[in-house]
């Protein structure tokens, strides 16, 4: 097949592929947690002065400042290839993705400035808060090893509740109970 005929194919390909998903996203029940529930514009105001285009060279880009990897990761690479390129509605688009996975550990200074959650999110907050003061840490940490699963770490330590204990404990470090690494320290 002809380099031409590749790239028409590829194409094609991914217009279906960018038809579906579009569809999906359209017939997607809308979550009230994900209702624009952070100011993005306090969380952009902190990291780069509210500038939306910003590049200073230092590995992050735009108003949000997504690394490279993170904005693809998250689905940034279909409107620009960093952030500094796309428009303030895509990367806020991105950044609600990243928020749903996350939460705002990846803004560790900026989502904690006031003003960054909307009014309409406090009765979660403090539903979150209820929630999460019931899980105690042991105070100890521990390396993850290659091989290790939080289910084998809270068996080892014996661990009241499980995995889902630990990944509670860690939730902000954590973007899923199936993804750690070696190296991450998580709380026991």
């Amino acid at each position: 097949m002809s380099r031409i005929g590749r790239r028409t194919r590829l194409a094609a390909l991914t217009l279906v592929a960018a038809g579906v998903t579009g569809a999906g996203v359209l017939f997607a029940p809308a979550s009230p947690a994900m209702a624009s529930s952070v100011n993005w514009d306090v969380v952009a105001k902190c990291e780069s002065g509210g500038r939306w285009h910003i590049n200073t060279g230092n590995g992050y880009y735009g108003g949000l400042q997504f690394s490279r990897s993170t904005w693809k990761a998250n689905g940034g690479g279909k409107y620009a290839s960093t952030a500094d390129k796309a428009t303030k509605g895509e990367q806020i688009k991105i950044a609600e993705k990243l928020y749903a996975k996350r939460g705002l550990s990846p803004w560790p200074v900026c989502g904690k400035k006031a003003g960054v959650h909307k009014k309409a999110t406090s009765t979660r907050k403090k539903s979150t808060k209820a929630k999460s003061s019931k899980v105690k840490s042991t105070g100890k940490t521990y390396v993850v090893k290659s091989g290790d699963t939080l289910a084998k770490i809270a068996r080892k330590y014996h661990i009241k509740g499980g995995w889902r204990t630990l990944y509670k404990l860690n939730k902000s470090k954590l973007s899923s109970p199936s993804r750690i690494y070696p190296g991450q320290r998580i709380r026991l």
